[in-house]
């Protein structure tokens, strides 16, 4: 059922927005440059393990002189953007305003806003040099999905995308295993293209490895 209290602007009243978020998007990154995106869930609390696991991730990220780009909002969002800014890093929030999500965290560095997810992926997507995935709702899963999903086809170059959590994360990939490899649906390497793992040193040996690549790598839209 159609929410009629949703407001509806038309494409042609869209795209234009779409195209300055991408370019401001796109000026800030030449300052800040590639970094490691971190996806989680907004509903997490603060004393949560997981919001732990995401602030420490972002410091060690941040350790390693790369930009923390997160979603901006609470809960694991803000878990990351506070490891990296309480480390003294770079931490980048690419905020959008949503019902459940009516200010941005107040750790960042560099904030840069968004009226359309559209323009606001393209930022994850066109800047990063490894995915990391904490736990999270349909918001993480579709961003995830989409990170696979450039890879799969050769959209965007291989880089790291790290499931943080084996116990959260182990039935989504069994039923990947089981059901769409099974039937043929994707192709017999592509769960290589996943690391799930709670050990955070190993995330950060990924991050290293793929850092001395793809640093030398310009930001680029899926082609």
């Amino acid at each position: 059922m159609t929410n009629n209290k949703t407001k509806r602007t038309s494409a042609e009243q869209q795209i234009p927005t779409i195209i300055a978020e991408m370019s401001a998007a796109a000026a800030a990154f030449q300052k800040i440059g590639l970094g490691v995106s971190l996806f989680g869930s907004a509903r997490i609390p603060r004393d949560h393990p997981f919001y732990a696991t995401g602030q420490e991730l972002g410091a060690r990220i941040a350790q390693l002189g790369l930009p923390v780009i997160a979603g901006g909002g609470p809960g694991l969002m803000e878990a990351a953007n506070r490891g990296a800014f309480e480390a003294g890093g770079r931490s980048v929030g690419l905020n959008i305003r949503l019902p459940r999500e009516k200010a941005d965290n107040s750790y960042q560095t560099d904030s840069l806003h968004f009226e359309y997810f559209t323009s606001r992926k393209s930022a994850f997507f066109m800047y990063s040099l490894a995915y990391v995935v904490l736990p999270g709702g349909f918001g993480t899963l579709d961003e995830l999905f989409e990170a696979i999903t450039l890879i799969q086809t050769m959209k965007q170059p291989p880089v790291p995308i790290v499931l943080v959590g084996v116990e959260f994360w182990s039935g989504l990939v069994d039923w990947v295993r089981d059901q769409l490899l099974t039937h043929g649906m994707i192709g017999p390497f592509d769960l290589d293209l996943l690391l799930v793992t709670d050990d955070i040193d190993e995330i950060i040996r990924h991050i290293q490895e793929a850092a001395q690549i793809e640093q030398r790598r310009e930001p680029a839209l899926p082609t």
